[in-house]
């Protein structure tokens, strides 16, 4: 360690940390808020950059608040990074970052990018999350620095019938890896997935009504109690979700992004319409009330198979599984627009250049990380595209992490 010294913090980063310059080279520290000035100390020098953390608050940020979790902190739990920090505030942050994102990473010189849409729930939001198991039986999240599973006795960004039932659970299996704890929209749809080390379900007693489920290591669901699903409701439609497929993890804000598409879409009931990595066919869905015809394509096969359950009402639809990029190869198009919701790692070059060729209008990206959004938006622009706006959304409250949905035309 390094002998503490002055740090005013001028930004803040893309995973969570604030930011200042000392001696000529950026130093990041983790629970600290742009506009404050502290005492700070080098933990990791890089020689470009460098980690630091906050020995004393000098001048402390009218956005500082108290964290209401006991688990929050430095060496603590790493699954908040902003309980420190005011909502209001931490939605003007998010926003900040994704400029930062698409400037610095996609080199644009002004993207518009809006102001970010809060989620009307801060705290017991998360519907889905996946605990890691400790010796004993206890379950816990990587700290901060990813050195250690730190125990917990409370989550507070769990919804509360998810807590109820992680303060329930109690297990003793050295077999147990991580434990996903996931609910419905009706409290009393709820189920527990086991990653286990051989494959092998654990042996499980509960006294209260649960599903529960295996996720083998090749991502196939076996169901052991109950059923191997659950039902979210967005709007007037139910969408199934079987053990080990992805949903959003906050439904209200799920629909607010499925409003954004259909905005930016702007359909009049003729078009053609592409939707990639299309899940259980929760855009789709609503796509196909206002397009001639949508095209919906997944990777994941239980995937698809609740996707046939969730749109099986309508007729203007196909469903074909396969990795994008090789569905994309055997498609000649046209589609008036493009919808891709791709994982937090974004689209593959392959996608791109096939997303080229095929030359729809409009392409509509719903993206859970701004940098590799910056990254592909970027590859877009090489490939004739142009960036209208983003619009940030806050899918995440007490986190650094940010959904963002960002619309590109020729």
């Amino acid at each position: 360690m390094t002998t503490p010294f002055k740090l005013e913090l001028t930004g803040m980063a893309h995973g969570g940390s604030a930011l200042g310059r000392h001696e000529g080279r950026v130093v990041f520290v983790p629970y600290a808020i742009p506009g404050e000035t502290i005492t700070a100390r080098i933990l990791e020098d890089k020689r470009k950059f460098a980690t630091g953390e906050i020995v004393e608050v000098i001048e402390e940020s009218p956005d500082r608040v108290d964290p209401l979790c006991p688990h929050f902190g430095p060496g603590k739990c790493g699954g908040c990074q902003w309980q420190h920090i005011d909502y209001g505030r931490q939605l003007e942050l998010k926003r900040e970052v994704v400029v930062d994102q698409l400037r610095r990473v996609g080199k644009f010189d002004n993207p518009i990018v809006h102001p970010t849409i809060a989620s009307p729930i801060e705290w017991g939001y998360r519907c889905h999350s996946t605990f890691t198991s400790l010796p004993g039986g206890e379950l816990g999240f990587y700290s901060d620095d990813n050195s250690q599973v730190v125990p917990l006795d409370t989550c507070l960004i769990l919804d509360d019938s998810l807590l109820e039932l992680f303060k329930q659970l109690t297990l003793d299996d050295e077999n147990i890896e991580r434990i996903k704890f996931q609910v419905g929209s009706e409290p009393d749809d709820r189920m527990i997935i086991f990653i286990t080390t051989d494959d092998l379900a654990p042996e499980v007693e509960v006294d209260f009504p649960i599903s529960i489920n295996l996720l083998l290591s090749d991502n196939e669901p076996v169901n052991l109690i109950g059923s191997p699903q659950v039902t979210y409701q967005i709007f007037d439609r139910s969408f199934r979700v079987t053990a080990g497929g992805f949903f959003q993890v906050n439904p209200p804000m799920a629909e607010v992004l499925v409003d954004l598409v259909l905005q930016r879409l702007n359909l009049q009931g003729v078009e053609s319409v592409l939707d990639l990595y299309s899940g259980v066919g929760l855009f789709t869905a609503f796509i196909a009330g206002r397009a001639d015809y949508v095209l919906s394509v997944e990777s994941y096969p239980p995937a698809v198979t609740d996707a046939e359950i969730n749109l099986d009402d309508l007729e203007n639809i196909d469903l074909v599984e396969g990795p994008v990029e090789d569905v994309l190869e055997d498609l000649d198009g046209p589609f008036d627009a493009v919808v891709v919701d791709p994982p937090r790692t974004g689209m593959t070059n392959e996608v791109i250049d096939e997303l080229a060729r095929l030359n729809s209008p409009t392409l509509v990206y719903v993206s859970c990380d701004p940098a590799t959004l910056a990254r592909d938006a970027q590859k877009l622009v090489r490939q004739g595209y142009r960036l209208i706006d983003t619009q940030p959304v806050d899918m995440f409250p007490q986190t650094y992490h940010v959904e963002s949905v960002a619309t590109f035309r020729r």
